[in-house]
């Protein structure tokens, strides 16, 4: 068990359909025995607590939807600019504080929406219209990166998120949405699915998989959020 000597803070809550507690209960033993002492915390009040945040070194965040205060909002800001990690997955990073547009601009990417079954596929009411069978595709040219190096693409069958970004990102891996005749749109469209963000003298990690712990538990998913950790962290 190697000595501990950084700070780890994890936040959960928002939206249950996430499993805040059980997702990030699955990667606290893996930051513990990387040598992190982790806090735990329910509430987003921490995140304006400067002397909380200025011993955080890594930031772990599994909160769908949700709202941010500007005091809870300020406080995450500066200490991402100040060289906290902050790193998450699927909804819990990526479709959080919908109406905080400098949240969005720190992580860099919003969902959207993940594309259903077609009509005539649907069970109504039931939570697995959304999963379709798609390949997460690592970019030939990022393939060196520490996240994802050794990691092939690979294939998914759960909610496939099409998300909102911009060029800032370093995008490490990608996913493609189809054209298809019941969708509104005409071409296939390719969306992040891995990205990594400097923000300041921090930095940002997001991989949009997620949705149950059984993709959590993938094991080339599981790699890549337990590298992202790391690489974010200070």
């Amino acid at each position: 068990m190697p000595t501990t000597h950084r700070n780890a803070l994890v936040t959960r809550g928002g939206w249950e359909g996430h499993s805040p507690v059980a997702a990030t209960d699955l990667f606290i033993p893996f930051l513990q025995s990387t040598g992190y002492a982790v806090r735990v915390e329910d509430s987003l009040d921490v995140y304006a607590d400067a002397h909380a945040m200025e011993e955080a070194d890594l930031i772990v965040q599994c909160w769908t939807m949700g709202e941010i205060s500007r005091e809870q909002f300020a406080g995450l800001s500066a200490a991402v600019k100040g060289g906290t990690g902050f790193a998450g997955w699927h909804g819990g990073i990526a479709d959080s504080f919908r109406n905080t547009v400098d949240y969005l601009h720190l992580v860099g990417g919003q969902f959207a929406t993940h594309p259903s079954k077609p009509d005539r596929e649907c069970t109504p009411g039931a939570q697995e219209n959304n999963y379709l069978p798609y390949r997460v595709e690592i970019r030939r040219e990022m393939a060196a990166h520490p996240i994802v190096a050794g990691i092939g693409d690979f294939d998914l069958e759960t909610e496939q998120y099409w998300v909102l970004t911009d060029d800032y990102n370093e995008v490490l891996a990608t996913t493609t949405h189809p054209a298809r005749a019941d969708q509104p749109w005409h071409r296939a469209v390719t969306c992040p699915a891995v990205w990594t963000r400097e923000w300041g003298h921090g930095r940002v990690f997001v991989a949009t998989p997620g949705h149950l712990i059984s993709v959590l538990e993938n094991p080339s998913v599981r790699t890549i959020i337990e590298r992202g950790m790391l690489w974010a962290s200070r």
